[in-house]
């Protein structure tokens, strides 16, 4: 195996991981959304939590695109 070959395996792994932050955002987003349905009143306090660990979980994924690009770069 060559290293060009090496290296493209190498980044097609360190993508895997946004299979589970599609997954993350996707769980997210409906417990959101299902709280707010319950009860409208929390919106205030539950959608900065949730925003929250929407930031949070994309920031993983862009991790993950980092370290992808850095093995397929440098």
């Amino acid at each position: 195996m060559d290293v060009l070959a090496a290296r493209e395996i190498g980044a097609g792994i360190a993508v895997i991981a946004l299979a589970g932050v599609g997954i993350g955002l996707g769980n997210i987003f409906s417990t959101l959304v299902s709280s707010i349905a319950r009860n409208p009143a929390s919106r205030p306090h539950v959608f900065g939590l949730g925003m929250l660990g929407f930031a949070l979980t994309e920031a993983v994924a862009l991790f993950a695109l980092l370290i992808a690009f850095l093995i397929l770069f440098a």
